[in-house]
Parts: structure tokens; sequence; C-alpha cells
């Protein structure tokens, strides 16, 4: 295997994805101090991923090691939060099924289409999605960790029972879930003609190789 370059923003990404099942730990203790913790954690994380974007344009350390890590850092973050709310009863297998396998493989593919040299630019509807997650992870990590401890419930217990009802909950699962799908169907339909340029050329590639063997 090619090392890889630990450069700091490679750093602070290889950090979010250490960060990610210690955050699951914590989450999962039965203190909920440790559960305010897993908060802090995922802050720290989710912090990480705007400052070492900003590092590498900044200082120029924008590699390909680190468009292939920074992404996919993501995506372990975000789905430990989403298989987490399955185990806790706050979102149902099948929405998360779909966002994760979504947001794996346009992933995947984004990172092969970079590697071909045929780079996809990210559309303003897969952000808006993006955002979309972390406003429901916030929202779900909040309630849970408010709920959890007796002194919090009773000061704000109230809260949630106006704006993260059960019903309020399975509504934005729902639409993040039609957001996470519609952004991976329009992305295959915006960049068929790439998509099947890339595979060509993987395939040529490979019948080439074969008949010097």
């Amino acid at each position: 295997m090619f090392p890889i370059p630990i450069s700091p923003p490679n750093q602070l990404t290889l950090l979010r994805i250490i960060l990610t099942p210690v955050f699951v730990y914590f989450l999962f203790s039965p203190n909920p101090v440790d559960k305010q913790i897993a908060l802090g954690i995922f802050i720290v994380a989710a912090i990480t991923d705007w400052y070492d974007g900003y590092v590498a344009r900044r200082w120029g350390y924008i590699t390909r090691w680190g468009k292939f890590l920074d992404p996919l850092a993501d995506k372990v973050l975000t789905s430990a939060a989403f298989v987490s709310f399955v185990i806790i009863g706050y979102a149902s297998a099948w929405m998360v099924g779909v966002i994760v396998i979504r947001d794996f493989l346009i992933t995947i593919l984004r990172t092969y289409a970079e590697y071909k040299n045929k780079p996809i630019n990210t559309s303003h509807f897969a952000k808006t999605k993006t955002f979309a997650q972390l406003i429901v992870i916030y929202l779900f990590l909040i309630r849970y960790i408010v709920l959890a401890d007796e002194n919090l419930t009773a000061q704000l217990a109230g809260v949630f029972d106006v704006v993260a009802t059960p019903s309020i909950m399975s509504f934005m699962m729902i639409i993040v879930t039609l957001m996470t799908a519609g952004t991976g169907i329009y992305y295959f339909v915006v960049n068929w003609n790439i998509l099947k340029e890339l595979f060509s050329v993987s395939t040529h590639g490979t019948d080439t190789e074969r008949s010097t063997d």
C-alpha cells in the first residue's frame, strides 16, 4: 500500500475518523454526562471537517489522498450517528440504509472519478442535503441527551415535546431520506455521460492489460 501523506489537513481528517468510535462509545454509555461528552466529540469532529478544508486550500495541501479521505471521514461520522439512531429507536433502519448506501456509493464514485482526473463537482442540492442531515443529527442527539438526564429533562423536555415529537422526528427523517435519495439520482442523471466514459475507459484498460499478458 502507498503511505498516506500526513499533512496537517490529513491529520485532521484521520482525527475525525478516530473520533467516530469514541463518539459512539460515549453516546451509548449509561452515564448521562458521557452522552453529553459524545455531543461535544461530534461537534469537535464536525469542526475538523471545516478546518481541514480551510487549511488545505489556504496552504496548498490539496492531495489525492486528502480528496479521498475527507469525504470518506464525513460519511463515516454521519453514518455512525444515523446507525446509532436506529439502535436508539429514533430512525427506521430502511431510511438509514438508503442514506448510508447512497452516501458511500457516491463518495466511492467521486473518488474514482478524481483518480481518473475527471473530477465531478458537488451540486448545491447535495450541499443542502448535507446541511439537512446535520440538523437532524444535532436535534436527535440533543433530544437523546436531554431525556437521558433527569435534571435536563425537567428543564427542557417541554421544548422537545413541541419541536421534536416522534411524529416530527419521523417526518424529518423521511425528508432527509428523500433528499439523500434524490441527490443520488440527480448525481447519476447529470453525470451519466462522465460515468459511462469512466467505466468505459476502465474496461478498455483492463482489456488492453489482458491482451499484453
